[in-house]
């Protein structure tokens, strides 16, 4: 086997950069058109994960592993988010009861 085989075509990389291009003048628009609120950090953090991963999945090679190293690396982030979305809900939950209690 040649070490051209194993090589990745360059056509990738460039629709890839494309594209992270089109996201980042989606979140500049984002700022540029003054969105307010949820929306707007929902937005830029969608677009943030999306621009993450395809950084992670092509340029760091990602797509083309294992799917047990996958696992490793994709599972642990992800539950902590769960986790750290679970607290949010609860900390509302407990500041909204005592505010409805207590004030």
């Amino acid at each position: 086997m040649s070490t051209a085989s194993a090589q990745h075509p360059i056509g990738i990389y460039f629709k890839i950069w494309g594209l992270l291009f089109i996201l980042s003048a989606f979140s500049y628009a984002v700022d540029f058109f003054h969105v307010q609120g949820y929306l707007r950090w929902t937005l830029i953090l969608v677009l943030m994960a999306a621009k993450a991963s395809l950084i992670v999945a092509y340029f760091m090679h990602l797509k083309w592993e294992r799917l047990a190293l996958i696992y490793t690396i994709v599972i642990p982030p992800t539950a902590l988010l769960v986790l750290v979305w679970l607290m949010m809900v609860e900390g509302d939950y407990t500041f909204f009861t005592r505010m409805t209690h207590f004030g």
